[in-house]
């Protein structure tokens, strides 16, 4: 059953108005509904992203989400235009040139959000 379910992606905040700040300026979401408990903003088709607040926030040192993405070098120079960095690494199974990581797979850049969430962009080998 649950592989023709949809998904959704859960974003712990440890200060939800600088997160939904952020995710404004940064990535241009805008909330499409807001609660005290948390803000949901839809992504591409019938995906979406909840953001709530927590203590725990940015605690986590994996990717929380991805975006899948046609072009990963035009989405990373428009975002690096709003301000976001994209991080570096270089130890075995994976290095990055300019931020992105290049494997079989395809390519991918990572980032973070006003809370220490890691976020990336993939884009894969064959074409979606």
């Amino acid at each position: 059953m649950l592989s023709s379910s949809k998904t959704y992606s859960v974003l712990p905040a440890s200060d939800l108005a600088r997160a939904t700040a952020w995710f404004r300026d940064k990535l241009e979401l805008e909330p499409e509904d807001t609660s005290e408990q948390g803000v949901r903003y839809r992504t591409g088709g019938d995906s979406w992203i909840y953001v709530y607040e927590t203590a725990n926030a940015g605690t986590a040192q994996n990717t929380a989400m991805c975006w899948l993405v046609e072009d990963i070098e035009a989405e990373m120079e428009h975002l690096r235009g709003r301000g976001v960095e994209f991080a570096d690494y270089d130890f075995p199974g994976l290095k990055t040139e300019n931020g992105v990581a290049t494997d079989s797979q395809g390519k991918s850049a990572w980032f973070q959000d006003s809370e220490g969430n890691y976020l990336c962009l993939t884009q894969p080998a064959v074409p979606m």
